[in-house]
């Protein structure tokens, strides 16, 4: 068996000290500011406009420009942490992001706000690997990481929400600028607490996969390009198909770069069969589902019920507020049933909720077309990410953590840009001739089916598969414990 790293040694029981609590905190600030941000802006576009002089035509450059540079840079940046360090990664990350935050803020034309968004997503995607990363060599198998989990998912999960609010609220009160701002002072407290209370893991000397390290690059840029330009234009535009084409012969090189070199920056093995395959496909189906969801629940109250920015952000309070409460009673459920009982139910009240949702129409209000959706999409979401993420992680032997992370973290941006892509074009051809509202419900109707999917794939399929080494024995970092056999989980996150 697998004996761990020294650096990465975790704690021996599921009682977490303080100092180590305080640095999973800041593990899940991490998360939660750069989920924040692919969103956080969205609300302040308007404005954005109006003083920056954007063409309508330029304006999605201001979300684009973060994703291409996040969801292109994401499996590079793994191998990148291994070499360097979760730590280490993180820290230069949240540098690089919040100096881009800070020259977003002061922006004067359209050029330097993308220039800014463009190095906002380069850190985000330098940092973003190294959280799961951290949160795995911080905490043990069992009680204690799920609930660690758990917070994290959170953090994710309601971190779309969360910017829209926030972007509401700095936006009418502050001004536009206040949306970038925001972060240096919240960077600059993770770099002090990543500095203070973060174990350094240890560093893989490995050589780096520079055609791997291309490739991957070059085709996630591409497929988040080709789908966002299909959103904003057409699937027959030249630019997406072009998009497609290079994105198409990348994947092609990269899996053939990949069988061959000994450190990959894409683990293949990961797709070598149905178990391992689908939690990844599962990531990326859920995404697609709920950026459908928080995309046309905010064109839906903004357009239909004539809410300013900042109500509708509040208006997705009830989904927030639900996920929350769910969420601190997941652990509990996981230890007691396991995680694919957990996750089945998450991923059918998620199908469920969406599936109310499409039911919107001309007549209907906030209380009678989106709270109680937004109830239940909150109580699936709350159910659904923690125990998928942790059987994902459960897959990756020790070495493999970041790449593992960053695989992940890519495929759920990746979901999100199929989403909107293919939400938005059942919304055009059915707003053309029914009207925005009935747009919308066809739009979340699809929404639906890739949430159904996931569904009924995680359902034949879905379940643990521990990482086993290359002498056949199952990796340390990824066996049960006990508190999964059905046991009263330990309380964890109390401090000493």
């Amino acid at each position: 068996m697998t004996a761990a790293p020294p650096s990465l040694a975790t704690p021996t029981t599921a009682r977490l000290t303080g100092r180590t609590l305080l640095g999973l905190i800041v593990v899940f600030i991490t998360q939660l500011m750069l989920v924040v941000d692919a969103s956080i802006v969205n609300v302040a576009l308007p404005h954005i406009q109006d003083e920056l002089g954007f063409t309508a035509a330029n304006l999605s450059w201001v979300v684009t420009s973060y994703a291409l540079a996040f969801a292109g840079l994401i499996l590079l940046s793994g191998r990148i942490g291994s070499m360097l360090g979760a730590r280490r990664a993180l820290i230069i990350g949240v540098v690089v992001f919040i100096a881009a935050s800070a020259l977003g803020g002061f922006a004067v034309s359209p050029e330097m706000l993308i220039f800014a968004r463009v190095l906002q997503g380069i850190g985000a995607a330098l940092a973003a690997p190294s959280t799961l990363v951290l949160l795995m060599a911080n905490t043990v198998p069992g009680a204690q990481r799920n609930r660690a989990m758990s917070l994290f998912v959170l953090a994710a999960g309601s971190g779309g929400a969360i910017g829209l609010i926030l972007g509401g609220v700095l936006t009418t009160s502050l001004g536009w600028e206040w949306v970038m701002f925001v972060n240096v002072p919240i960077g600059l407290v993770i770099i002090a607490g990543a500095i203070a209370f973060l174990r350094e893991t240890d560093r893989s000397p490995a050589r780096l996969d520079v055609g791997g390290a291309l490739t991957s690059t070059i085709a996630m840029v591409a497929l988040v390009y080709g789908f966002t330009t299909a959103a904003e234009s057409s699937w027959t535009d030249p630019r997406t198909i072009a998009a497609f084409v290079v994105a198409t012969a990348s994947l092609v090189a990269l899996v053939l770069i990949e069988r061959r070199h000994a450190s990959p920056v894409v683990q293949l093995h990961y797709f070598a069969s149905t178990r391992t395959a689908v939690p990844f496909w599962v990531m990326l189906l859920v995404p697609a589902g709920m950026f459908g969801f928080f995309y046309f629940a905010t064109l839906f109250t903004q357009n239909v019920l004539g809410y300013d920015p900042l109500g509708t952000g509040l208006a997705l309070l009830p989904f927030v507020g639900t996920m929350l409460i769910v969420n601190q009673f997941t652990p509990r459920l996981v230890a007691a049933l396991g995680e694919r009982v957990v996750a089945l139910a998450g991923l059918t009240g998620l199908a469920g909720g969406m599936l109310w949702m499409a039911q919107l129409g001309t007549a209907s209000t906030f209380l009678t077309g989106i709270l109680g959706p937004a109830l239940v999409l909150g109580f699936g979401a709350g159910l659904t990410f923690a125990p998928i993420t942790s059987i994902v992680m459960a897959q990756a032997l020790r070495s493999e953590t970041s790449q593992a992370s960053s695989l992940l973290q890519g495929m759920q941006q990746l979901g999100g840009s199929i989403g909107v892509a293919g939400l938005t074009t059942v919304f055009a051809a059915i707003a053309v001739s029914g009207g925005e509202a009935r747009g919308i419900a066809a739009a979340l109707l699809g929404g639906t089916v890739f949430l159904t999917v996931a569904l009924v794939l995680f359902a034949v399929w879905g379940r643990r598969t521990p990482a086993v080494d290359d002498e056949g024995t199952t990796d340390a970092a990824s066996e049960p414990v006990p508190e999964f056999a059905g046991r009263e989980p330990v309380a964890a996150f109390a401090g000493d």
